[in-house]
């Protein structure tokens, strides 16, 4: 060997060892400094905001997760990331940020497009099957009461074995149900696999805004979510629209298999882009909770369904009730005395969380009441047809979608007081302007005024409302806050449509009936508009101008 080349090996090995001593204290360094930054989030609780949560990136990352172990990281609440096997961070990066929205908004919209399209297949099904109006009610019955039951279970589900990997599989199950749905010799067979579809639809709603809660960085959430409330509403005014196109084109099983390209796209994204996140510590899974649970909500849903029809004091209404309260009664009782319960009774001494659902449920049921007797309205009284009644809330969606991230953005500001007093009496508002429309109701200055002026309360309220349910609980229960407040907007929306036309005095034909009908739709508005302003008086009493801290609903 050449003397100059021993040389040169000698500095070069002499240069390196500088190099060696600082990577080996790094190491050291990055060690100590994630055992001493779990100990430093667990101790600071869960709603440490800003660059106060462990390792926090401003492009949307943690950087207290493991390095080229692939170890689990640590993100606030004892939230656990999952890391990808090539050892990169398990944070999200703006560009992976993105692409979770993008997952997240897909995989529930998709559920949402599927709900509002059905309704618009139903003739067409309904003269192929040679189906009876009771098979056509179950065809959309059978997944509301399915996703209605599980959707508490799905939220909860997600925490505790992976949202990422329920979120996913609620897809999937969605997926393999609407083939099933598209394939279905007869009306029963329909209804049975709609069931499965709502089993489905539970998994992956709750989920997916449970995995913006989780991943998203504390100063982003709100805006996420804002995003995600508005492309996501605008799935449920384009199914009718989609649904009426497809069954006019290519016949009505397409209505359900458009649904599967879909489910692949969010699968491929979610699997390519998406960490895993759980909240480990739950101890055993609470069966008997989880079963009872189920039981309140079958029974409330199916007691909402069938009691306008079938009378309040007939055996199936009356008897589903029973059940549901019995079953809400043994609920409780079991949730208190278990150990780990799945819905642990002390997430309801957060004010805002016990606020923000009550709030849910007055809006909504209002959101849903206008929904369905200003169709009616417009179609029977007005003379509209049934594309252009289906329309006429297209501002509304319109104003969500472009609204609702600026609106959680603004939350994320000044708190979420102020928008979600005034989005509801801004909607009240708007409903009030909804009394013009009558005979021969002009949509530019008869429907259009309301609709705006509704759409801005809704746009103020939604995002800050959702973001609000979430961030009132830890972390480590953002599946089942939202799957709390999934429910609370689905009983909600079954009770207005439910009880509403009763309340007003439009039973059995009365709807066919112009005058009727119109005197009824007046006083309906003028109910959901106290309801919307009864929702911003309990936003303004229950939602403080500071954050609360939060506490572990289990002590």
């Amino acid at each position: 060997m050449r003397p100059w080349s021993q040389a040169g090996r000698r500095r070069r090995t002499a240069a390196a060892r500088p190099r060696r001593r600082a990577r080996g204290r790094a190491r050291r360094r990055h060690a100590d400094g994630t055992r001493a930054g779990k100990g430093a989030v667990h101790a600071a609780g869960t709603r440490g905001a800003g660059a106060g949560r462990a390792g926090l990136r401003s492009d949307y990352g943690w950087g207290g997760s493991a390095g080229r172990g692939g170890r689990p990281g640590v993100t606030g609440g004892g939230e656990r990331a999952v890391e990808r096997g090539d050892g990169r961070d398990a944070g999200l990066s703006a560009a992976r940020g993105r692409w979770l929205l993008v997952a997240t908004i897909l995989g529930s919209g998709m559920a949402f497009l599927d709900s509002s399209a059905v309704n618009v297949a139903l003739p067409r099904l309904g003269e192929e099957m040679d189906a009876s109006v009771s098979g056509l009610q179950w065809t959309v019955n059978a997944y509301m009461l399915t996703l209605s039951a599980l959707v508490l279970l799905g939220g909860a589900l997600g925490d505790r074995f992976g949202r990422r990997r329920v979120f996913v599989l609620g897809v999937v199950w969605f997926a393999a149900a609407s083939l099933a749905c598209g394939l279905a010799p007869n009306i029963g067979v329909l209804a049975v696999a709609r069931a499965v579809q709502g089993v489905g639809a539970a998994l992956l709603t709750p989920g997916s805004l449970a995995l913006l809660q989780a991943l998203f960085p504390a100063d982003r959430r709100a805006w996420a979510i804002g995003v995600w409330s508005g492309l996501s509403g605008l799935a449920g005014v384009a199914g009718p629209l989609l649904g009426g196109w497809l069954v006019q084109t290519l016949g009505w099983r397409w209505v359900f298999f458009i649904n599967l390209p879909l489910a692949v796209a969010v699968v491929l994204i979610t699997l390519w882009q998406v960490p895993e996140s759980s909240s480990p510590g739950h101890g055993r899974f609470d069966v008997p909770g989880a079963v009872l649970g189920a039981l309140t909500l079958a029974g409330l849903t199916v007691c909402l369904i069938e009691a306008p029809s079938t009378g309040w004091g007939s055996p199936l209404g009356a008897g589903s009730l029973a059940v549901g309260l019995a079953s809400a009664v043994a609920f409780v009782l079991v949730e208190r005395r278990v150990s780990a319960p799945m819905l642990p009774p002390g997430i309801f001494r957060s004010r805002r969380f016990t606020g923000a659902n009550l709030a849910t449920l007055a809006i909504y049921a209002a959101l849903s009441g206008v929904g369905f007797f200003l169709v009616i309205e417009l179609q029977i009284t007005s003379g509209y047809g049934a594309l252009a009644a289906g329309s006429a809330m297209l501002p509304v969606t319109l104003l969500l979608m472009l609204l609702s991230g600026r609106a959680g953005s603004l939350s994320q500001r000044i708190g979420p007081r102020v928008p979600m007093t005034l989005g509801p009496l801004l909607a009240a508002a708007g409903t009030l302007l909804m009394l013009r429309v009558g005979p021969r109701a002009s949509y530019v200055w008869d429907v259009l005024p309301g609709q705006v002026v509704f759409g801005l309360g809704l746009a103020l309220t939604v995002a800050p409302l959702t973001a609000t349910v979430l961030a009132a609980a830890e972390d480590r229960y953002a599946g089942l806050a939202s799957g709390v407040n999934n429910a609370a907007a689905r009983i909600a929306g079954l009770l207005a449509v439910a009880g509403l036309p009763t309340v007003v005095g439009l039973t059995g034909e009365a709807y066919k009936n112009p005058p009727l009908l119109d005197a009824t739709y007046h006083r309906a508005l003028w109910i959901c508009a106290g309801l919307l302003a009864l929702g911003g008086l309990i936003s303004w009493l229950t939602i403080g101008p500071r954050p609360e801290n939060v506490q572990d609903p289990r002590s």
